[in-house]
């Protein structure tokens, strides 16, 4: 658990204790459907490649940074000291995510957790929704019992630029309809993407259409301190006018998107093999 200004992206950071909790006043739920003032003092982000920053590369030029660690530095700029765990993994099917993050996630104990899965499963013939789902709820669940408020996302909408359409983007609807459900059962702080309309534009995203660029990270960011009932940069906001291309000059990016993307994502599912098997 990193201190304030210095927000750590290594589990084992959370060796340093609970001395010295920051103090960050909101209104959150006691019970579902009753709200009273607490304090934050601990941020714990779980999930995939969205939540450990992919594709906004960190600037000390080691690793990523991305909306969780912007969020967790507005955070901690307001108190004197402040603890956050980004355990977030790319390429973490959502059984990975349970298994692994969660369980390290509660063992810190918590205010505010942000929980972001099950993208990558979307992807997969495997997809299991009802199992997904039915687990997410059980986690979402677990989480506010324990006093912890929860953030969680209904996904933008990655299928603009990606083939298979017609298959990834009921499925994604049917999460955000999940998480939506949750969100309302529980008391979570639900993060809604999806209706944002400036997430069709693609300079948000990386070259690889999946991730988000900078740019997408900063408006993600600013999304999730509104609905915590902080202010945001004003600049997080913007966005670069969508770029217009020729036809042939469009065709031509996607034939370089499948041969160094797509072909090499599509290689590595028969093997079971992920981007972030390297990553610990």
């Amino acid at each position: 658990v990193g201190s304030a200004g210095t927000a750590s992206t290594s589990a084992a950071a959370c060796s340093q204790g609970t001395q010295g909790l920051g103090r960050h006043w909101r209104q959150r739920p006691r019970q579902w459907g009753y709200r009273k003032t607490v304090q934050w003092r601990r941020f714990v982000a779980v999930g995939d490649s969205f939540t450990e920053g992919l594709d906004d590369p960190d600037p000390t030029g080691v690793g990523y940074r991305g909306w969780a660690d912007l969020v967790a530095a507005a955070l901690a700029a307001q108190t004197d000291e402040f603890q956050y765990a980004n355990l977030a993994v790319r390429g973490r099917l959502f059984g990975r995510v349970v298994e692994e993050q969660v369980p390290a996630a509660q063992a810190m104990a918590p205010d505010l957790v942000s929980f972001a899965a099950g993208g990558n499963d979307a992807l997969r013939r495997s997809f299991d929704p009802e199992a997904l789902i039915s687990r997410f709820d059980q986690i979402v669940a677990a989480f506010r019992q324990a006093g912890a408020d929860v953030i969680l996302f209904q996904f933008a909408d990655v299928t603009r630029r990606l083939p298979g359409r017609r298959v990834i983007g009921p499925r994604a609807e049917l999460l955000n309809r999940a998480v939506a459900d949750a969100g309302q059962r529980y008391g979570a702080e639900v993060v809604d993407l999806w209706s944002d309309d400036e997430f069709a534009n693609p300079l948000l995203w990386s070259v690889d259409r999946l991730h988000l660029s900078p740019v997408g990270h900063r408006r993600v960011a600013a999304h999730v301190l509104t609905v915590l009932g902080v202010e945001s940069p004003a600049q997080w906001w913007q966005v670069p006018e969508v770029p217009r291309q020729r036809w042939l000059t469009a065709r031509a990016a996607d034939v370089r998107w499948v041969g160094q993307h797509l072909a090499p994502w599509i290689k590595r599912r028969p093997t079971g093999r992920s981007s972030g098997d390297l990553v610990t």
